[in-house]
């Protein structure tokens, strides 16, 4: 909690800071190290031919691997820990880097074993996580590093660092690494993965930066209709325009460019549908709209996907073309919808008044804070929006001094927070 972590502000900074980054430059090396450790026994090891056959099976060619520096974690609770120990690296520092754990005995073992290894790689081109995919056997189909030090799943994506390189403003959003790497190799450098995660908001604003068109690209079953539904909403808010592809014949990226070839999957990503299209017709699933309860239902579906629109604009057009398909009074939809919105606006802030008396609940008390009340809450609502939109740092800072601020512990929490996220995108009060 914040609380617990104050007692750490009053540190020299430097000391701090230099701690930190010996931790960081130190995980960074053992994940480096991993990477080749784990690329040599795809490469080069008798061990290591479980790892080839599997790639081979997948159609990857010899430099596609390279490229992304694919590796196999031998069948053995030591190799890569031995390894990385003689290497002269502490049985901490192989912990804090999540790939090892520590058994009942003491000892550690390798948490990737018998997998194909995918490393993360970030921006500056630095390995700062591993995605283990399972070959065969009994365990989760892939297996992720936790955040460490270096990485935070839910601020990263997958291959990031070969798409930004390209001069096309369109992301193509994947579902796993397999299915990037696949549409990678067969031309389209401009295509990115969550990490074992649904989207999440730091990851959308990401895409943002380098896009402004996002065609998703997820499996055609449940699970990934479902995630496709999620990320529309997300990267409507940060306004960017986003595409559908529809495949049909195949499950997912992979399977569709092996059977009909990349320029089919060109011709998919150039057709595909509006989000905003694709979710209405989906409103029709199951529903006889020719029956009065049948249109009922299938209109307050549509009102919903309706009220996610965050442009007025865009909703506009959308609830005029529904109005006039169905022959119902725009007005009577427009009714509906402002209903949902208002309802979840005040759901929103309901939440975030709960979220900042957790939040001020966490914070020391101090005297001020019972001398000016009004004053104390209306500082915390400029805190917890600050820590749960990072973007709006610029914005906030421009509008908010810190000798706006009337308790002195909420300023030095304020000018701490500026520092941080400065500093860190990662930069987190909370923790």
């Amino acid at each position: 909690s914040l609380h617990d972590a104050l007692p750490i502000l009053s540190l020299p900074e430097d000391a701090l800071n230099n701690d930190l980054t010996k931790v960081k430059s130190r995980t960074l090396e053992i994940n480096r190290q991993a990477a080749r450790f784990y690329y040599d026994v795809l490469i080069k090891e008798s061990f290591g031919e479980k790892g080839r056959r599997y790639f081979e099976q997948r159609q990857l060619s010899q430099n596609t691997i390279k490229k992304y520096g694919l590796g196999y974690a031998p069948d053995d609770w030591f190799r890569l820990s031995n390894h990385l120990k003689s290497a002269g690296f502490s049985d901490e520092e192989l912990i804090t880097a999540n790939l090892c754990g520590r058994g009942k005995n003491g000892g550690l073992y390798d948490l990737f074993r018998d997998r194909a290894i995918f490393p993360i790689i970030d921006l500056r081109g630095n390995v700062i996580a591993f995605g283990g995919r399972i070959i065969d056997g009994e365990g989760p189909k892939y297996l992720n590093s936790s955040d460490t030090p270096v990485f935070k799943k839910s601020r990263n994506l997958f291959s990031l660092n070969f798409a930004k390189k390209t001069d096309s403003r369109r992301l193509i959003l994947a579902e796993g690494y397999m299915d990037v790497i696949s549409i990678n190799q067969a031309g389209f450098e401009n295509v990115v993965a969550t990490l074992g995660t649904a989207l999440t908001h730091e990851q959308a604003r990401m895409m943002g930066q380098y896009a402004d068109e996002i065609v998703i690209a997820y499996d055609s079953d449940g699970a990934g209709q479902a995630a496709t539904h999620k990320a529309i909403n997300l990267l409507s808010e940060i306004g960017v325009n986003t595409r559908i592809i529809k495949m049909e014949g195949a499950k997912d990226p992979d399977e569709y460019i092996k059977k009909f070839g990349a320029l089919r999957f060109k011709q998919l990503l150039d057709n595909s549908d509006g989000a905003i299209n694709f979710e209405l017709s989906k409103c029709r699933n199951g529903i006889d709209i020719e029956t009065d309860i049948g249109k009922i239902e299938y209109l307050k579906r549509c009102v919903n996907v309706l009220s996610d629109i965050t442009s007025p604009i865009e909703r506009e057009v959308y609830i005029s073309k529904l109005a006039s398909e169905q022959k119902i009074l725009k007005e009577t939809l427009i009714q509906q919808v402002n209903g949902i919105i208002k309802k979840r606006q005040n759901g929103d802030r309901k939440k975030e008044w709960i979220e900042i008396r957790t939040f001020s609940k966490q914070m020391r008390t101090t005297p001020e804070a019972s001398k000016n009340p009004r004053e104390y809450k209306a500082e915390m609502g400029v805190i917890v929006y600050l820590n749960n939109h990072p973007d709006s740092l610029e914005y906030i800072a421009s509008k908010v001094a810190p000798e706006d601020f009337t308790t002195d512990f909420n300023r030095k929490v304020y000018v701490k927070m500026q520092e941080g996220m400065k500093k860190s995108e990662e930069f987190d009060i909370m923790s």
